[in-house]
């Protein structure tokens, strides 16, 4: 694929409140300090929608909102790319729970919060974007899936693309069945072409490699536990300024092999 740019980056999750904390602990600066995940109020909302939002929806605007920030672009015309494991486990919970009991009958927001393109939706009412919208799901290769999507689509429109990938725990029972270790959601703004904001230029090509793993377990268990935390290893290269390749998972035996190039 003909090498993108990637401009703004932002990440939130279990010991990382901002990128700049995220970038520090990548980088090797410090050390990973595990601590749960500080998700904000999502304020861009109106009031009504933001006591509708649960916690996925709440990480991904604050991924979305913080990736644009850092390069300057707004979101009216940015088209973007959603991609989560599992979306809303809150929701999925509490409507299965509706469904066993006798009384069945399913709230409206709880309904139009369990699709899986809720984000995408609550986002286009914060900014009033009229821009296209996808919303994909590959299971633990989400990530990975998302990536390639927003790659093909900023190629395809020769447009910026915002790319937000998301996870939240499903409560128990589910969650004995699907362990998300916490809330995770990192933004990334893919541009066809390299500007004053550009941090790296990008290439991405399947191949079967083994994915990219971390020597220090905090890390490492943080990469395994959360499919949206998969971007770790491609965002440690991002964070050292390092030129090279983060081998991603991906579907049927292929991996996406991610080589970054700085710009500086």
């Amino acid at each position: 694929m003909t090498p993108l740019a990637l401009e703004g980056v932002a990440l939130i999750g279990p010991g990382f409140p901002d990128w700049a904390a995220a970038r520090a602990v990548l980088a090797g600066e410090v050390p990973y300090a595990a601590a749960p995940a500080a998700v904000p109020v999502p304020l861009m909302l109106p009031p009504n929608e933001r006591r509708r939002s649960g916690l996925a929806i709440k990480v991904a605007l604050a991924a979305g909102a913080g990736a644009l920030a850092a390069c300057g672009r707004g979101a009216a015309g940015v088209a973007t790319v959603f991609t989560s494991s599992s979306a809303d486990g809150d929701t999925c919970h509490a409507i299965c729970a509706q469904l066993a009991g006798s009384d069945r009958l399913i709230s409206p927001t709880r309904f139009h919060n369990s699709v899986h393109n809720a984000p995408a939706g609550y986002w286009s009412i914060a900014t009033r974007s009229m821009a296209p919208s996808t919303s994909v799901c590959a299971y633990d290769a989400s990530f990975g899936a998302g990536l390639l999507e927003a790659a093909a689509l900023a190629r395809a429109r020769s447009e910026a693309v915002l790319l937000i990938a998301y996870d939240a725990p499903y409560p128990e029972p589910l969650h004995a069945k699907r362990p998300l270790a916490d809330a995770f959601g990192v933004g990334m703004v893919l541009a066809p072409a390299r500007s004053a904001h550009s941090l790296a230029e990008l290439t991405l090509e399947l191949g079967t490699r083994t994915p990219s793993t971390f020597a220090e377990l905090p890390l490492e268990k943080l990469r395994q536990g959360i499919p949206a935390a998969r971007c770790l290893p491609l965002l440690g290269l991002v964070a050292r300024g390092a030129r090279g390749a983060a081998v991603l998972e991906f579907q049927e035996g292929l991996t996406l092999e991610a080589t970054l190039t700085p710009c500086s």
